[in-house]
């Protein structure tokens, strides 16, 4: 295929406003699939994503289009659009040279609406504002247009109007596609360069890498070089997804497609590596992507110990097929052997956990998350923290460190006061407030990451009745009045229900874990004392009380020195018991450090 007929493009907007089904519309108009096989978000093809309704991972797609006579091949890339996948999005970017901004016609210009434009932007792309739903009974097309020229700066003017819905203006999109973005600039005969842009693991044929080709030409049979592995393969299958999988015998620049190399060991892959032909190596290889920094991690642990081989093994091809998630072995008192796992936020650690138990049929015990942490200790030495039972004494640190995150609010004019209290309540430090039309406003606070990753964006939608939306980027780690809180059960301090909190609100949050702690926990045949501490202080407790066993039901009457001989007795048992007896945790408590958080605010 000549390199000036193909068009490598990305669907960007925000969540639910139509870009799975745009695609689909795309491959039903261009003969890519048939009105028979036509399903809703085809492209998402991860049954969690048909449930949610929700793009989690980026698919690529290769469809023929004619215009004016000619055939062009148009690479579509499908993108997530929550925040938690913002990686998955710069880097189907980096394999584009434009992109698809789509707004619904009603909500207009949203948060991730910006931020992928942003990115689009820096990116270099050549981007095509489309405005979707036009089929809506209510529609602000004049209005959603001022919002794209004033909020992200775009010409609107010869913007799109679509109804993905209804087929509507789909061929004018294709059109533009062709007229608008900018071919690929390589040339067939350079030395090979082609970036790794994604990875999946196949269990009959190892790994398939997903790569784009930015110089020169590939082929079945060639010997390739991976750059960062320095190790050598044959190509044993090459090809594109139009959508399913078609063998080809090249690719050449700017094509998508997919290659089989027969690589079983998950560490020969990395996305971002370049393949080179290992007899003409280029000097340098391509810059491949930013290492995506995890801010949010928990604990993972098999409720059935002998799973631990098989969760090290998913967690590997997961790790594979995404590298923003990161994980470690570790051990804990309560729970056994497990993993620290490193996520971008909440939403990415629940598909991780839901795809593990789902997709792999592991029972899990997952404990409560928390954000990575910054320690200046008095020695000067910075250490990084991502699990709490890590924090050295209080003693040794000079500085306590907590991520800070610039937040982008969207919200309707009548509930700025509401976003207001809430961002104040969570220490949020006030930046701007701009106003987005007569009935929208725009807001920007500085909110610590702790604060928001946990039920921020559950806080906003009830208190804008759905119509808020959020985004935020991390600005750095700033010095914060932050303690461990440790819980005690039965005096023996329980390392995964350790935390990092505010001392302002530690006791407010101590009383309500603990509280939270006694209505999880059954009742023993012992008392059990539950307690918050800081350090050595106690901060809070409650006891849940012992099942007492009624020893003298079978006494009618008689001596009373009977009675006491057998209560005597009881006592003794329950003092033994409270002694060397073990309290079974449950799986939820592990998560009511989350919903005694919830409930302070």
């Amino acid at each position: 295929m000549d390199p000036k007929r193909i068009r490598n493009f990305s669907i960007v907007a925000h969540i639910d406003h139509g870009k799975s089904t745009l695609a689909d519309q795309f491959l039903l108009k261009t003969g890519a699939i048939t009105l028979r096989e036509f399903k809703d978000q085809i492209l998402d093809d991860l049954d969690i994503e048909r449930d949610r309704g929700i793009t989690v991972k980026a698919r690529t797609v290769a469809i023929n289009y004619v215009y004016q006579g000619e055939t062009y091949e148009l690479n579509l890339i499908d993108t997530p659009g929550h925040v938690d996948f913002h990686y998955e999005v710069s880097r189907s970017l980096a394999a584009c040279e434009g992109a698809l901004l789509l707004a619904d016609a009603f909500q207009g210009v949203q948060a991730q609406t910006v931020a992928n434009a942003y990115a689009a932007i820096e990116a270099n792309l050549e981007i095509i504002p489309v405005i979707n739903k036009i089929d809506l009974p209510v529609t602000r097309v004049d209005e959603v247009k001022e919002e794209i020229e004033s909020v992200i700066g775009l010409d609107a003017e010869r913007a799109m109007l679509v109804s993905a819905k209804m087929g509507i203006g789909i061929e004018a999109v294709l059109d533009a596609i062709v007229e608008r973005i900018p071919p690929p600039s390589g040339k067939p005969d350079a030395p090979l360069q082609a970036l790794v842009f994604d990875n999946k693991y196949d269990s009959f044929r190892g790994v398939v890498t997903y790569i784009k080709v930015v110089e020169g030409t590939i082929r079945k049979g060639q010997i390739i070089r991976f750059m960062k592995q320095k190790a050598n393969f044959d190509v044993i299958e090459l090809g594109q997804f139009r959508p399913q999988m078609v063998q080809c015998q090249e690719l050449g620049p700017g094509q998508v497609g997919y290659l089989l190399t027969g690589i079983k060991n998950l560490a020969n892959v990395h996305v971002g590596d370049t393949v080179a032909d290992p007899q003409c190596l280029p000097p340098q290889p391509l810059p491949g992507y930013k290492n995506p920094t995890q801010m949010v991690f928990c604990g993972m642990y098999p409720i059935d110990a002998t799973d631990f081989e098989k969760l090290r093994g998913e967690l590997q091809k997961l790790g594979l097929n995404d590298s923003s998630f990161s994980f470690v072995p570790e051990a804990s008192d309560a729970l056994g052997f497990g993993f620290r796992c490193g996520f971008l936020g909440m939403l990415h650690m629940e598909i991780v956990q839901q795809r593990l138990e789902r997709e792999q049929d592991i029972d899990l015990i997952q404990t409560a998350p928390n954000v990575t942490y910054e320690l200046l200790l008095r020695g000067g030495e910075v250490c990084v923290i991502d699990n709490p039972v890590d924090v050295p004494d209080a003693g040794t640190i000079a500085e306590f460190r907590e991520p800070v995150a610039r937040v982008n609010f969207i919200v309707p004019v009548e509930n700025i006061g509401v976003i207001l209290q809430l961002s104040e309540d969570r220490r949020g430090t006030y930046r701007s407030t701009e106003y987005l039309g007569s009935k929208r406003a725009q807001i920007v606070y500085e909110l610590p990451l702790s604060e928001i990753v946990y039920d921020m964006h559950d806080k906003l939608k009830s208190a804008t009745r759905g119509y808020g939306t959020m985004d935020y980027e991390i600005i750095g780690f700033k010095p914060a009045d932050l303690v461990k809180m440790d819980i005690l059960v039965k005096s023996v301090k329980v390392d995964a229900l350790s935390t990092i909190v505010h001392r302002s609100s530690a006791e407010k949050r101590g009383r309500a874990l603990v509280k939270r702690l006694k209505s999880e926990i059954s009742k023993h045949m012992f008392e059990i004392p539950l307690q918050a501490a800081i350090g050595g202080r106690i901060i809070a407790r409650e006891t849940i009380s012992a099942l007492r066993k009624n020893v003298t039901a079978k006494c009618y009457g008689g001596d009373i020195t009977r009675k006491r001989k057998l209560w005597a007795k009881q006592k003794e048992g329950k003092k033994r018991l409270k002694q060397f007896g073990q309290v079974e945790i449950p799986q939820k408590a592990f998560l009511s450090v989350l919903e005694a958080g919830n409930d302070d605010f």
